[in-house]
């Protein structure tokens, strides 16, 4: 049985615990890896190599640590597709669901490579009489990053690139559920030429993660996950004196104004809510219709009737399984819920099969129409493809709706008028908002902004506000005497 090595000092190491989490592929629930749970004594070595590198690390030139970026984009657009190969097989995701994964982390490190003018500080000169104000961008220390399951390439690259980049060192503790292609990002970040310790790896379960939290060596940690363990990193990672990113959970609309292109709305709500098997945290789970649309449901579940779940390598699947037999029960439980509470099941996937995968943890397509805001299925975040239709009367009514949610983290609206685009932009209290774009989520030249109950803490990932948060900014006032330090007529010589 392949085991998943650490990577600590710059050497992938065998653990020495005595505890494993297995790693299955989703399709069969065969296992394929084992995932150590990382000893105490592996993670205080981990902790204090990545302090001792810091020192060195932080006094690298910002034109050096760029190049090493630059080459590691280069590596990872090298491997792309066999690091998609690897995600798939851990994750069961589709093969083009995959590279889209490792690509949207390649451009995360893209934007890294452009570090020299991002850290750029700021200056004005004679904030009064002969005195200058300057300001330096500088690194933090050890950072740490806790990733999830369902985008195990793009959200580690969203992390310690853009840290190591600013000039610290970090520790990865990527999902016990698919630690294989974290390990491969890191083996070709050592290729690229990072030095040995700036980045570490690490696995395991809550244990470690608490020591993450709490260890006084960690300067911030970054965590992508659920509404609970966002709300617990947060809390423990501040009351330990953390400076602390955790996006959680989300439940994201799409608004449907009766302008709308008809063909468009049914093409993206069938991409948005399903791809991925909805294991995402942008994925459209809930549809609300206005007026004159809601007669476009049926529409939306003759699309949908046609998505077809399979394994990774099957070009005819739309989708893959969801991650667990736990995950499974857990979004079979909620469609059951949904039908109990009285919503209209118009599509039920439980009970799915995928011919020659008996045992894969398949959900199929699930659409429910009459949603209230008061059934279980709209204030859970599902985590499953299921969509849920609600209708309004008014614009006014749609927009109420969403505000009313306690998540924030994406959004969108689909109609043909610019006014109403407008006002939607301008009224919607969610951070991430799309016009006529199904799944908003930025380039990393901007940055990532849930809100609400979707993130806790200041600053977001990538972009602009991830480098303000892996740094601090030192400004110094100056004043300096001209002549006290040149004497005259050592002066008039020198002229001459």
């Amino acid at each position: 049985m392949k085991t998943v090595p650490l990577y600590i000092g710059g050497e992938f190491i065998e653990s020495q615990t005595e505890q494993w989490i297995d790693v299955t592929d989703p399709a069969t629930n065969e296992v394929i890896a084992r995932a150590p749970c990382t000893t105490d004594a592996e993670m205080r070595r981990a902790i204090d190599h990545a302090g001792e590198v810091f020192k060195t690390w932080k006094e690298t030139p910002v034109s050096e640590r760029a190049r090493v970026m630059m080459r590691y984009q280069a590596l990872l657009k090298e491997h792309h597709d066999e690091i998609a190969e690897i995600l798939s097989k851990e994750t069961g995701k589709t093969f083009d669901d995959a590279k889209g994964d490792v690509w949207r982390g390649i451009e995360v490190v893209e934007h890294a490579a452009n570090i020299p003018s991002l850290m750029m500080g700021e200056t004005v000169e004679n904030v009064a009489r002969e005195v200058d104000t300057y300001s330096y961008i500088q690194p933090l220390g050890v950072c740490a990053g806790i990733t999830p399951f369902n985008f195990p390439a793009m959200i580690p690259l969203w992390m310690f690139p853009m840290a190591i980049a600013c000039g610290n060192t970090f520790i990865l503790k990527p999902s016990e559920q698919d630690p294989l292609t974290p390990t491969r990002l890191a083996e070709l970040f050592e290729e690229a030429g990072a030095p040995k310790g700036v980045l570490q790896v690490v696995h395991g379960g809550k244990e470690q993660v608490d020591i993450l939290l709490t260890d006084p060596a960690i300067k911030a940690v970054s965590f992508v996950g659920s509404v609970p363990v966002g709300r617990y990193i947060y809390e423990t990672g501040t009351k330990n004196m953390k400076r602390v990113q955790s996006f959680a959970g989300a439940k994201n609309h799409m608004v449907i104004l009766p302008d709308a292109d008809k063909q468009q709305v049914v093409n993206a709500l069938v991409g948005a809510s399903v791809g991925a098997a909805g294991q995402r945290c942008m994925a459209i789970s809930v549809a609300v219709f206005v007026g004159e649309a809601q007669e476009w449901i049926p529409d939306v579940k003759a699309a949908l009737a046609a998505v077809k779940p399979g394994a990774w390598n099957d070009k005819g699947a739309s989708y893959g399984p969801v991650i667990s037999p736990q995950a499974k029960k857990r979004v079979e439980s909620l469609i059951a819920q949904g039908e109990a509470e009285g919503a209209n099941l118009l599509l039920d996937g439980r009970g799915c099969e995928v011919p020659g995968l008996p045992d894969g943890n398949w959900v199929g397509p699930t659409l429910f129409s009459g949603v209230k805001p008061e059934m279980e299925i709209y204030k859970e975040e599902i985590f499953g493809p299921v969509l849920a239709c609600m209708e309004v009367d008014t614009f006014g009514d749609a927009i109420e709706l969403v505000n009313n949610s306690p998540y924030g983290n994406g959004t969108s609206l689909y109609t043909s008028s610019g006014g109403a685009a407008r006002r939607y932009q301008h009224e919607i209290e969610v951070g991430q908002v799309g016009i006529n774009v199904p799944i908003p989520v930025p380039l990393p030249f901007f940055s990532f902004t849930g809100w609400k109950g979707s993130f806790y803490g200041d600053q977001h990932a990538y972009g602009k506000q991830a480098v303000r948060f892996y740094t601090e900014t030192k400004t110094i006032t100056a004043r300096w005497f001209a002549k006290d330090a040149i004497a005259e007529t050592n002066f008039s010589i020198r002229m001459r």
